[in-house]
Parts: structure tokens; sequence; C-alpha cells
């Protein structure tokens, strides 16, 4: 075994007793395995980690843009890189970290697509409406009330317990990003549809999950996105409906009807005002639509 297999190895090893989630192993993972693999030609080992240099990587980074790799890919794999020799660095295996000075891409900021109040409240009347024979219908509709209604990640949605939904204040607690929890309030309809869901539930002896699959254990993100999706397609014909859109809208619809800011910024449990100030661009970007369409002089 290399001495950079080993460390890459022993690296995420690290990452697990840190907690870190599974997603972000997976991820880091699958990254540094190809960065080995590039510096690993047939028949050879890749060079000793004091010969791993800025220039090379940024010849590996030369390598991922000649792949047609999209620039979000290329700084998720530069940022596992960077950890790497970042702990490379603390264990004293090399003098100095060269994935500091290698500069990030500027990733793109496209505006996300949002669907309008009726096309959200179209889609989840017809979920409640339950004329699709489906197995759990309290449980879609409950679904969708609570993405929209708390503008939850989908990782936060299917890691919601029992013990984290207060009915009779109707506030749940969520544990975001970076483990931060937050308080968010959910709406009378989220909280009938939970009514009408719960006494159906249906689990496993000590599943707490409040969101259960077909077997009676906690739903995955994977499987919200497949419902989310059955749904779009089977009402709107439309394939590219995600749990991450109903986000979106929750938080332009409520930036339109005048919340404020930041208070979006608590419900969405963003870190960075900057991250929720693109919803604002959103809203003036269909304020232009209206006006280019209604404006005589437009």
């Amino acid at each position: 075994m290399s001495e950079l297999e080993l460390q890459i190895g022993r690296y995420l090893e690290v990452l697990a007793r840190a907690q870190a989630s599974p997603h972000t192993l997976e991820s880091y993972g699958c990254d540094l395995r190809q960065f080995l693999e590039y510096f690993t030609p047939p028949g050879s080992d890749p060079p000793p980690l004091a010969q791993l240099g800025v220039l090379e990587i940024r010849e590996w980074l030369a390598d991922l843009y000649s792949r047609q790799l999209s620039t979000v890919s290329i700084r998720r794999k530069l940022a596992a890189v960077r950890s790497l020799f970042r702990f490379l660095s603390r264990e004293g295996l090399i003098a100095l970290n060269p994935a500091r000075l290698v500069r990030t891409p500027k990733a793109p900021q496209p505006l996300p697509e949002v669907m309008t109040a009726e096309q959200v409240n179209g889609l989840i009347d017809a979920v409640a409406a339950d004329k699709f024979e489906r197995p759990h219908p309290s449980r879609d509709r409950a679904i969708f009330e609570f993405l929209y209604g708390c503008g939850l990640r989908v990782s936060e949605l299917v890691g919601l317990n029992l013990e984290d939904v207060d009915r009779a204040e109707r506030w749940i607690r969520v544990r975001g990003k970076g483990k931060k929890e937050r308080q968010v309030p959910f709406t009378s309809q989220a909280a009938a549809a939970l009514d009408r869901y719960l006494p159906e539930r249906g689990a496993v002896p000590r599943e707490r999950a409040v969101f259960l699959n077909h077997r009676g254990g906690r739903l995955t993100a994977r499987g919200a996105g497949g419902i989310v999706k059955f749904y779009g397609i089977l009402v709107n014909g439309d394939s590219s409906v995600h749990p991450h859109g109903f986000r979106h809208a929750y938080a332009t619809h409520l930036l339109a009807d005048g919340a404020d800011l930041r208070a979006i910024q608590e419900l969405l449990g963003h870190a960075r005002l900057s991250t929720t100030q693109k919803y604002t661009q959103v809203s003036l970007t269909d304020l232009m639509k209206v006006y280019d369409s209604a404006h005589p002089k437009a």
C-alpha cells in the first residue's frame, strides 16, 4: 500500500470517528480515491507525499476540467483534497499545505426555479384528494405539507422523530446542517395532515421516526424524493419536481408576502444572510416579468 493510499484511509477513519455524516464520508471517500487513481499510473506507485505540490494539484484540476465536470463537482473534489492535506499538515507528514495555494474555481449562481403558490397548492390538493390508489396517502400528504409548510431540507424531514414534534404549540425541532438545531412552526394544514397520519403510522418496534417507509422503518431522503417525483409526474407531468423545490417556494412566497429576510434566514437555518438573499433576486426577477408584460412602455 502506498503512502498516499494509507493516509487517505487514516483520514477517512478520523472523519468517521468525528461522526461526519454518511453522505460526507461517501463523497469524500469517492473523491479522494479518484485523486489517488490519477496519481497512480498503471504498474507504478503514486509519488511520495512531499512531491505532491501546487503544480501537481493544478495538473489534477486541469484533468477534471478536460473531462468537462461541472464547477460544482470540481469545487467539491478540491474541498476533499484540501481537507486531506490539512490533515497531513496537522499530522506533521508534510511541511506545507500546497492545496491552500490552489484557487477555488468560481461557482455559477443560478437563480432557483420556484413554483408559484398556485402550483404548490394545486399539487398538495391533488395529493390530499387521494385519487391515485397509493398505499400511504396520509403519509404522502403530510410529507408535502411539512416540506412546504416548514421549508425543510429533505434530510431534515426524514430526520424528524416523534419527540421533535410539539403538536400542542405547533413547533418542530429540526436538526440542520452541521447538526445545528432550530425550531420551526408548522401550519394548521400540516397539523391536520399529521393528525390523520400518526394513528396509521405502523412503525416497527422502537422506531421513533415520524415518516416511515413501507416496512415501518425510517423513510430515507431518496425515498422521500421518489414520492415527491412520483406525484410531480402524475399530477403535473413534471419529473423535475423535487423536495428542495418546496423549500425554495416556502422562502420566496414568505418574502413576497412581506416576511422579514432575517426571519426567513432563521426559519431556513441559513448560517449566512447572503444565502437567504438569493430569494430577493428571485422575487425581483418575477417582478420584472410582471412589469415587462403589463407596463405599456416596457
